[in-house]
């Protein structure tokens, strides 16, 4: 790029930065136009909850008028006054991020019951907010600044703490938060500062829920075991096309694994959510997925999220969960107002509803279904059909990508639109009575740890009699366009999987998963290899797939032409493999490989999954 292009580059960013913030006009007077699609103006009930100037608790952002978030030590020291002034409050540290931060939790409770074992006795609902596990998407810990605030020390909200103890945590992803960007979030309206999506190691903590790679997903993992919220918010901002909702909101729908959770969280959460919202001056709707992408009037997916998404795991350890997404083309302030109002109304409905949430919680943790839905797809039903509350968009050819460009003109529109569910099941499995996990694989043992799935640990050797997975045709995964190859810091695989007997010694240190026990779908997820986030899928037994052993030519040749002249079977099946495949007929290595395989100096082992099933 040459030094005009580039200044001129420059400068279109720093007006279209102006433009987008809103907060200044743009330097000398010069507008090129904005970068985002046109607003619609919006006032709300909500407002009033807007600290004015000289208030001492006016947190940051509103005193910034919401043009910007505050950084993590001014975060951290605005808390830290408010632990100051109220003993109900208190702070600790579930963890440490690579660069040496500590991940704060706030614990707010009317009776000081700052710990889990003290918090359950108290009986109350324990509800649990998580913000910036993507750090641009900041809304989160801006509003639960507010709402603390007001519970506390404005006392307007003060009966929250009645009948709930909350847990918060303003910046989860504290690394990626401090890593200040305007350029960060090129289709986000606001703040100016916001942080980055990835962590210091450059992964994204919400695909790590099951993999547990990071230091703060495990931070994390034991904060949700210890304290077993009655509900888990996940606090986020879309992307994506343009609509009228300024607050979205979903979960995992019932033919996931926790459905006695999710028909609560249907029938009594979401309509209180959505009624508190709308009377607060907001408008609330689905999490929006366009089956062709911007274009919403195709349709949007009812998507059932895997497990290494928070509201994907939560289904899968039987955890009620919420998914709020602001949308990000909505103005800063309005998507904090929203957030707090969600907080707000959540508090309220889990504690006004505990005892059937707890009877939810409870019915899906003591199933045990014999037969394991491992991964779902696109329906194949007539899809039900909705009222979207959508923005006009204009699609025209593209003389920059040569595709086609969608303009949003920024005047609402309503759509007759299909939802398409995601409740056909893509693979499934028998529920076995245990797993065997070799010592050899600690890695494996570990993740099986962290996520609080229970097992015995075996001091000598066993023989046993199991059933193997034979891993046949392994591929890359690369099933999806958007997950680069390697996604995430691993390589991930998939396979064919054959399922053979035989007796198989683990040794010292090998570990018994049974699957009866409340995690037990969880040891499933992760030890099934047809489970999309699997551990072998994630590419944990890789080194299954490598074949060590070789042969030369010259030694298999004549091995080769006896085992013809002693098999007449197997020399038909020979004659037959080469007539009916093109690929082996001509493959010399591939003719040879067909007959190392079934010699005895093939490696056994090769490609077979090292984890017994207990049947």
């Amino acid at each position: 790029m040459n030094a005009v292009v580039r200044g001129a580059f420059v400068c279109l960013l720093l007006v279209g930065s102006q433009l987008i913030g809103a907060a200044e006009p743009p330097p000398n007077g010069v507008a090129i136009g904005p970068l985002l699609p046109p607003e619609i103006p919006w006032s709300g009930k909500s407002e009033s909850l807007i600290s004015g100037p000289g208030d001492r608790w006016i947190t940051p952002a509103e005193a910034s008028g919401f043009d910007t978030t505050p950084s993590y030590d001014e975060t951290v020291s605005w808390l830290r006054k408010l632990e100051k002034a109220d003993r109900r409050v208190r702070l600790m540290s579930i963890g440490r991020s690579p660069m040496g931060r500590d991940i704060w939790m706030v614990v707010v409770s009317k009776n000081r019951a700052f710990t889990p074992e003290s918090a359950k006795k108290e009986g109350k609902a324990i509800v649990f907010f998580q913000a910036g596990i993507h750090s641009g998407e900041i809304d989160g810990k801006d509003a639960g600044m507010m709402l603390l605030r007001d519970v506390l020390i404005r006392g307007t909200k003060k009966e929250l703490l009645d009948g709930a103890i909350i847990l918060f945590v303003p910046i989860f992803n504290v690394d990626g938060h401090e890593r200040v960007e305007e350029y960060g979030r090129i289709n986000q309206r606001g703040p100016r500062n916001a942080g980055w999506r990835n962590t210091a190691q450059n992964l994204n903590l919400n695909r790590d829920y099951v993999k547990a790679d990071t230091p703060e997903m495990r931070a994390m993992l034991r904060a949700l075991q210890s304290w077993q919220p009655d509900l888990y918010v996940d606090l986020h901002v879309t992307d994506g096309a343009d609509y009228q909702y300024d607050v979205t909101f979903g979960f995992n729908d019932v033919w996931g694994w926790s459905p006695t959770i999710s028909r609560f969280l249907k029938s009594t959460l979401a309509p209180s959510l959505d009624r508190d919202l709308r009377a607060m001056g907001h408008h609330p709707g689905p999490l929006i997925q366009g089956v062709a992408g911007d274009d919403l009037t195709k349709g949007i997916y009812n998507w059932s999220a895997t497990p290494r998404f928070s509201t994907g795991y939560a289904d899968a350890v039987h955890i009620p969960a919420v998914l709020v997404e602001n949308h990000s083309l909505k103005n800063y302030r309005r998507r904090v107002l929203g957030t707090y109002v969600a907080m707000e109304s959540m508090t309220r409905v889990v504690s006004a509803n505990l005892g059937a949430i707890r009877t939810a919680i409870a019915a899906d943790r003591n199933a045990r279904p014999a037969e394991v839905s491992l991964s779902f797809g696109p329906s194949t039903k007539v899809p039900p059909r909705i009222k979207l509350d959508g923005i006009e968009a204009r699609f025209e050819p593209s003389a920059v990508s040569g595709d086609i460009r969608t303009t949003f003109t920024g005047r609402p529109v309503t759509l007759d639109i299909p939802v398409v569910d995601y409740d056909t099941v893509t693979a499934k499995a028998a529920r076995p009575k245990a797993y065997w996990v070799p010592a050899t694989k600690p890695e494996v043992i570990e993740r099986l740890k962290a996520h609080g799935v229970a097992f015995e640990t075996i001091g000598a050797p066993r023989e046993l009699e199991v059933e193997m997975y034979r891993l046949d045709d392994p591929k890359i995964d690369s099933s999806r366009a958007w997950e680069p190859n390697p996604f995430e810091g691993h390589v991930r695989m998939t396979a064919t999987v054959i399922p053979e007997k035989g007796h198989q010694t683990f040794p010292a240190g090998s570990i018994r998963v049974p699957t009866d026990q409340p995690l037990g779908l969880m040891a499933m997820i992760l030890l099934e290899p047809d489970s999309p986030d699997s551990l072998f899928r994630w590419g944990f037994f890789n080194e299954v797939l490598s074949r060590i052993e070789y042969y030369e030519g010259y030694v298999l040749e004549p091995i080769a032409e006896a085992m013809l002249a002693r098999d007449p079977s197997l020399a038909k099946e020979f004659r037959d493999k080469l007539e009916g495949d093109k690929e082996f007929r001509g493959d010399a290595t591939k003719r040879l490989d067909w007959f190392y395989e079934r010699t005895r100096f093939a490696d056994q082992r090769w490609r077979l999954y090292p984890v017994g099933v207990e049947r």
